[in-house]
């Protein structure tokens, strides 16, 4: 082969491999910084760039977009002397990429670092319960101490966030049974309000019921006394209109008595003693000569016979009763209270007996 042409075919290799090396092609969201003959010459742009080869070193690529990074989880003091193990979260973004190259060896590791003594710091001056109860505050603080420091190395700290705090297991078995204890106090204690309420308000309720059932029964009693009173008043003022006599008020007596002898357990039963003097009014009432009403007069003369007729068989019953009346007591009953016993039957039958006379006497036109 002609050693010409090899030399011509490595020189254009050369050449080739010059123009690649001078062409850089950076990402959007990226930078790459560029030394050249050993010193910081320029930060290369997202997009086509050319340098010199040989001369100007081209360092890796850096990412501009926000990075998340979760560190390991530390062990910390806190103020009432409890070891408790934080796991954090960073959240960052390189804004300077010659600081970030320069200014600082390993951020990423500066960053950590910087997060555990911070952390050391803010929990040192909480105790457990608070410390559980304030992650706002120490996200915060631990930003505001990473910002200002990460500041001058070209990244700026978006967010801090604590992903979990673990205190020992004794301890959290021990706050594991408080907030057991305080959820069955709780319960206990809706338990007896519930009870308690339910107690009220039945109680309310039968005092309503009662205080009802009484305004019912006070309104019925008042009623009823109402009606008997009127009615009462209404039979006294058709008595005194009528004006009756003793002789009607004795015959009245007389027929109230059968209605004694109608219980079924009653074997004898006993007279007052006024039944003599009431059976006396009524003999007398039909032997007497009585004065006419105004209903008498108008009677006709051919039922004056018949009118005499009932009277005499009114008297003969009011002679029988009043012979039954003067009877001796049965045997085994108790003493006589008035005239003497009369026997249900007996009186019964006299008034059966002497019925027809009286409904003739009633009714003198039949």
């Amino acid at each position: 082969m002609d050693p010409a042409l090899v030399v011509g075919v490595l020189v254009v290799l050369f050449a080739v491999f010059t123009v690649l090396k001078s062409v850089r092609i950076v990402p959007q969201a990226r930078a790459r910084n560029v030394e050249r003959l050993g010193r910081y010459h320029r930060t290369l742009q997202p997009g086509l760039n050319f340098v010199i080869p040989y001369i100007d070193r081209v360092y890796p690529v850096l990412d501009l977009r926000e990075q998340v990074v979760s560190f390991r989880p530390q062990p910390v003091i806190t103020e009432d002397n409890l070891v408790v193990e934080i796991d954090t979260v960073l959240y960052f973004q390189i804004t300077d990429p010659r600081a970030a190259a320069y200014e600082i060896a390993n951020y990423i590791q500066a960053i950590e670092q910087l997060t555990v003594t911070t952390l050391r710091n803010v929990i040192g001056s909480m105790d457990l319960e608070k410390t559980l109860t304030s992650r706002d505050t120490i996200n915060s603080q631990l930003r505001g101490v990473l910002d200002e420091a990460t500041g001058k190395w070209g990244i700026r700290v978006n967010r801090v966030e604590i992903k979990a705090i673990d205190p020992p297991q004794t301890i959290k078995d021990a706050m594991e049974k408080q907030m057991r204890a305080e959820r069955d106090k709780r319960a206990a204690i809706l338990t007896a309000e519930g009870q308690r309420q339910s107690q009220i308000l039945t109680a309310e309720g039968d005092k309503q019921s009662a205080i009802l059932r009484a305004e019912g029964e006070r309104s019925a009693a008042i009623l009823k006394a109402q009606g008997q009173s009127q009615a009462i008043d209404e039979v006294f003022q058709a008595v005194h209109r009528n004006d009756p006599d003793p002789k009607l008020l004795a015959y009245q007596y007389l027929q109230v008595l059968p209605e004694l002898a109608k219980g079924e357990g009653n074997t004898f039963w006993v007279i007052p003693g006024e039944v003599t003097s009431a059976l006396q009014n009524v003999s007398r009432a039909f032997t007497e000569s009585l004065p006419r009403s105004a209903a008498t007069r108008e009677v006709p003369r051919h039922d004056r016979e018949a009118e005499q007729e009932a009277a005499q068989a009114q008297r003969a019953a009011a002679e029988a009763v009043a012979e039954a009346a003067d009877a001796d007591p049965t045997s085994g009953g108790p003493r006589q209270l008035g005239p003497g016993p009369v026997t249900p039957d007996a009186l019964a039958h006299l008034t059966e007996e002497h019925a027809p006379q009286q409904e003739q006497t009633r009714r003198p036109g039949s």
